[in-house]
């Protein structure tokens, strides 16, 4: 029988879409292809060339989204009304091909008499994409566009979650008529993913996911000697200062935490706020999250949407639970269709009386849920927001630069972001340390992680 994978709806738990498995024999054509194609790409392509095939890729993606939003919803929960993820592809995907001639020009040292001297960026060869399902565009964008553009071949192992982006990107890369074998589009199976990854036939993987999940990446990779771009688990912060705008933060603060139902690698999920504004900020920020509309993803009228698996709504409840049990404050306590156990539609949350004893303020949530603590001073702000196994983003909010940056130089973080939060700027790079992983996507550093450097020392005269 053959195996196959099956996308659960949480707009109403039906089978939404149901796929077969690869057989080992098309993963093992399918990696042939790609090494065949990727010689000839990396030498018969120029950086321009590749634009021109990924801007038509884009093109063709962004032709689809009037198909592509609805696809979302039914998929992984978001609300139609935002219009799925063609602001942030486009962005990213214009951005990148055109840091390419620069980020891939050769390196040329001080000059020395007699020799011709230089560092080339080598293609890695094929770059395995293992991408999630909470932004399956945008994520994947991140290390399909510049793989390409820098001369390797891509293999994407979509989620399960999100099974027809994966058939999306190949659709669109089809239609701008990109060489056979540089992109392909494989269903697989844990088990298949692990054999080859083990196998030493790719040469590079990026995964966005679990830090369990990065952990079996790491082991299934081992002794291969390849390379690895891994974005892990997040517990993003805020800090509030005085001098803060009020208004502009509590706004930003709160899309920050429950856009995409909570579902975001750099969502807000915790929040520290001077003592002097402390007040206010709940206030606002309370009043500002009871105008959320949780139903379902394809009403117009939706804010909130049902996150993309009961399980998730689940633990989400088990952490309001834990807080509530030691002392938490609940604050929004909304009343919502088919908010209950076993089902993924949730309503957004607001705790307050938090400390880090409790698992809201220190394991990743990955939904619509915030504690929101008071702190006397910048010193307890900053070892609070250390006080975590994870670092991706951070961001402070005041109308003094200087004092932002000295914060964030303190901060143990990938990102610092001042009045501002869960935005990927592609020119800047992403990454993340401590448990959030390693590597790093976007601008002229993703593009060093993904190509390897090559120096040429000529003697010119002898």
């Amino acid at each position: 029988m053959t195996e196959t994978v099956k996308l659960k709806s949480p707009i109403d738990g039906s089978i939404y879409v149901e796929r077969p498995v690869a057989t080992d024999q098309a993963i093992n054509a399918a990696v042939e292809r790609a090494k065949a194609a990727q010689a000839d790409w990396a030498r018969d392509t120029t950086i321009a060339q590749r634009g021109k095939y990924l801007l038509a890729f884009l093109e063709a993606l962004l032709s689809m989204n009037d198909e592509i939003v609805p696809e979302l919803a039914w998929q992984m929960g978001r609300p139609v009304r935002y219009g799925g993820e063609k602001g942030g592809v486009e962005e990213r995907t214009r951005y990148m091909v055109a840091l390419a001639e620069k980020a891939l020009a050769p390196y040329i040292p001080e000059d020395r008499p007699g020799f011709r001297r230089y560092l080339k960026k080598e293609p890695l060869g094929i770059v395995f994409v293992i991408a999630p399902w909470n932004y399956p565009y945008l994520t994947a964008v991140n290390s399909i566009v510049p793989a390409l553009m820098a001369g390797n071949a891509v293999i994407l192992k979509h989620a399960s979650q999100t099974l027809l982006v994966g058939e999306r990107f190949q659709k669109a890369f089809d239609m701008a008529g990109l060489p056979k074998g540089l992109f392909q589009n494989l269903v697989m199976s844990h088990g298949q993913t692990e054999r080859l990854l083990a196998s030493g036939k790719v040469d590079h993987c990026n995964f966005t996911g679990s830090v369990a999940g990065g952990r079996a990446i790491e082991k299934a990779a081992a002794g291969t000697f390849m390379t690895l771009g891994l974005e892990l688990g997040g517990k993003d912060p805020a800090y509030v200062l005085p001098d803060a705008r009020m208004d502009h933060a509590i706004a930003n603060l709160v899309d920050g935490t429950f856009y995409n139902s909570g579902q975001c690698c750099c969502g807000i999920e915790r929040i520290y706020v001077h003592e002097k504004v402390y007040d206010e900020f709940v206030e606002g920020f309370v009043a500002e999250t009871k105008n959320y509309v949780v139903g379902n993803p394809l009403d117009q009228a939706t804010t909130m949407g049902p996150m993309a698996q009961s399980r998730f709504a689940d633990f989400v409840r088990e952490q309001k639970a834990e807080a509530l049990r030691k002392g938490a404050v609940a604050h929004i306590n909304m009343k919502v269709d088919g908010d209950r156990e076993g089902s993924p539609y949730l309503a957004p949350e607001v705790l307050t009386n938090v400390d880090h004893q409790m698992s809201v303020m220190r394991e990743e949530s990955f939904g619509p849920i915030v504690g929101i603590m008071k702190v006397r001073n910048d010193e307890e702000a900053i070892a609070l927001m250390n006080d975590s196994p994870y670092g991706l983003t951070a961001s402070i909010w005041t109308a003094d630069t200087d004092h932002a940056a000295a914060i964030g130089d303190r901060v143990e973080t990938g990102t610092v972001f001042m009045n501002r939060c869960d935005y990927v700027d592609p020119g800047l790079v992403w990454t993340g340390v401590k448990d959030t992983g390693k590597g790093g996507a976007m601008s002229v550093v993703g593009y060093e992680n993904l190509t390897r450097p090559k120096s040429y020392h000529l003697r010119e005269k002898v």
